[in-house]
């Protein structure tokens, strides 16, 4: 009996030396996938001595806003275009830590089932951010929908479409926001895993999608560049990239259906 309570005091003495040894990681997300996936590590992270704090923001501003300020060590949000034009923009001084899901966006209707349904004059929401604007008008131009500048990529805005035979109107809406209106218009780019959260409509319905195989568009792991080289953020991204919990959370995230995803960082 004593060597068993001495057994289970040693253990608890080093249980508490471990925690009180363990890092903490503040790290802030957007709702759906982003969140899910980190939490779904927390538990494993802890385990290696690694504490995570999850911040959930509601919007693409905050989260670098936060991180330039150092109230958060990492953001997982936005993929590096995104992060380029923020840095661009606002003289945020960021680096990527590593690669996470690479999300294939879509073009949604609750009304139409293809592009040539929609009548003259029909309503489009799209994303309001330079860089998710322009992807969502190259998948417009993809279906035959408008025609944009040559050239102009994923740098495109609402000034570069050239040929707008149906004469459709644009509504810019913030990127999380536009699985909440999709309802309200006749055409809406889409976040298979905002549209997840929302419980809204059928995620794998899309009209037409991205495609994934287009690497620059995987979410980061965004750091200060002042940071990007500690090791607890590089055992957070080794971590997460290993973790079985945290795959499983990202298909669950995308509804089981891996035509809307992939895992950058494997393929």
């Amino acid at each position: 009996m004593k060597f068993t309570i001495a057994g289970l005091l040693s253990a608890a003495v080093i249980a508490l030396a471990t925690q009180a040894g363990a890092e903490t990681v503040k790290v802030g997300v957007v709702p759906g996938v982003y969140a899910d996936s980190i939490e779904a590590l927390v538990p494993e992270a802890k385990a290696k001595g690694l504490d995570i704090e999850v911040v959930e923001f509601t919007d693409w501003t905050t989260p670098n806003i936060a991180l330039q300020a150092g109230d958060i060590d990492l953001n997982y949000f936005q993929h590096k275009p995104f992060m380029d034009n923020a840095i661009k923009e606002r003289g945020y001084e960021f680096a990527p830590v590593g690669t996470g899901v690479l999300a294939n966006l879509g073009i949604y209707s609750l009304k139409y089932k293809d592009f040539k349904s929609l009548p003259d004059g029909a309503t489009v929401a799209i994303a309001n951010d330079p860089v998710n604007q322009g992807r969502g008008l190259l998948l417009l131009e993809k279906g035959g929908l408008i025609k944009l500048k040559d050239s102009v990529g994923f740098k495109g805005t609402l000034d570069d479409v050239v040929d707008n035979p149906k004469h459709v109107t644009f509504t810019e809406v913030e990127g999380p926001q536009l699985a909440r209106i999709t309802g309200d218009v006749d055409l809406a780019l889409g976040y298979p895993h905002f549209i997840v959260a929302s419980k809204a409509f059928d995620p794998s319905s899309g009209l037409i999608y991205s495609g994934v195989g287009d690497r620059q568009f995987a979410i980061v792991f965004a750091a200060r560049k002042d940071k990007v080289n500690e090791p607890a953020l590089k055992k957070l991204v080794e971590l997460y990239q290993n973790s079985t919990a945290v795959k499983a959370a990202i298909d669950k995230a995308f509804a089981n259906d891996k035509k809307l995803y992939t895992l950058s960082w494997l393929n």
